[in-house]
């Protein structure tokens, strides 16, 4: 019995696999190659495809490990080709707008992160306050607390000396502040009251100087002390410039002459010093200022009886001076009359 021939099978074609594979390749390729196409669209897309990509390389068993590598290189180097660029530096963070807002930073992988819909938070401003300066330190600091500030308060000057009773000091400076807690504050600069205010918080004190007062009058020369605001007219004294020498009575020394002042003229005149002036009598000249061989200077004394000759009246008897003009009062002798008084030196006087 004859069979009728089985059917033929066509033999299998050996370039099938192949061509499959490289239907896969190409199909991962132009996968990858999607990633800055849609990443130039928008990032979140191109970045989401890239991942995609990524991981349907690394989970394909036909692909050599070499290859995933090289293919995943390439899909973040065509990614970072067409992602938006970092700030300046590549740090993250704010940056400072024209209008002065902050503008949010690169996020991870240059996606832009999001912003904040607050905005920044900025410095405080000063806080406004009265002010105080001119003020003793003691009616300044309870006003300012009563304003609600926080009172803090330092020497003014380069001395840098502590502040004891506030009501001898006087506020030159105020600098406004907060704290952290968001109390508002105010610290002062004060000097000690009748001194002038440094330039600068911190500064030199200014002192006046002692102007040059030679012979000058001690009315004018009183005058020209007490203007200089830091020395009461009850602290400039006025002496004889020479050792032998006596002013007279208050009121009539106003056109003596200036010789010589303490402080010497230059010096700094503080707060509240004692300033004393030398003076002689306008008939005199002043005392060299070396002395005479090193002693007090003296007026001449003829009769040596202590009385300067300029207003002795018996410049060449000791026995009388301006004191006693008609003679001394001791003496002895006896009375004219022959009373028995006696004691008297009576000749040529009113007592005889």
């Amino acid at each position: 019995m004859h069979r009728p021939p089985a059917p033929s099978h066509p033999s299998p074609d050996p370039a099938a696999p192949r061509n499959r594979w490289w239907s896969t390749i190409r199909a991962r390729i132009g996968f990858l190659l999607a990633v800055p196409v849609l990443g130039l669209i928008s990032p979140y897309l191109g970045f989401a495809v890239m991942v995609v990509a990524i991981v349907l390389v690394w989970n394909d068993g036909s692909w050599r490990k070499g290859v995933k590598v090289t293919a995943t290189v390439a899909a973040f180097a065509l990614f970072g080709s067409v992602a938006p660029d970092r700030p300046a530096g590549g740090t993250q963070g704010t940056a400072a707008r024209p209008d002065g807002k902050a503008a949010g930073g690169a996020g991870t992988m240059g996606i832009p992160a999001r912003t904040s819909p607050s905005p920044s938070p900025t410095a405080k401003p000063r806080p406004a306050a009265k002010d105080y300066r001119g003020m003793s330190l003691d009616d300044a600091r309870e006003a300012a607390e009563a304003a609600g500030f926080g009172v803090d308060e330092h020497d003014a000057s380069d001395e840098d000396k502590s502040i004891m009773m506030r009501l001898n000091w006087t506020v030159c400076f105020q600098r406004t502040g907060w704290t952290s807690s968001g109390t508002k504050t105010i610290d002062f600069g004060a000097v000690k009251k009748g001194a002038p205010c440094p330039r600068e918080d911190g500064g030199a004190i200014p002192w006046p100087r002692m102007p040059d007062l030679v012979w000058k009058t001690w009315k004018t020369a009183h005058k020209e002390v007490t203007a200089l605001g830091t020395v009461p007219a009850d602290h400039i004294m006025a002496s004889a410039a020479y050792v032998n020498d006596q002013l007279p009575d208050k009121g009539e020394y106003d056109d003596w002459r200036v010789c010589v002042t303490d402080p010497a003229k230059g010096r700094d005149v503080t707060v509240a010093m004692w300033v004393t002036l030398e003076l002689t009598h306008p008939d005199n000249g002043c005392p060299h200022p070396d002395g005479q061989d090193g002693d007090r200077p003296r007026l001449p004394d003829r009769d040596d009886d202590g009385d300067p000759d300029y207003h002795d009246p018996f410049p060449g008897d000791r026995h009388r001076d301006s004191t006693f003009p008609d003679g001394p009062q001791g003496g002895s002798g006896g009375s004219s009359d022959g009373d028995g008084g006696g004691g008297w030196n009576c000749p040529r006087t009113r007592w005889c």
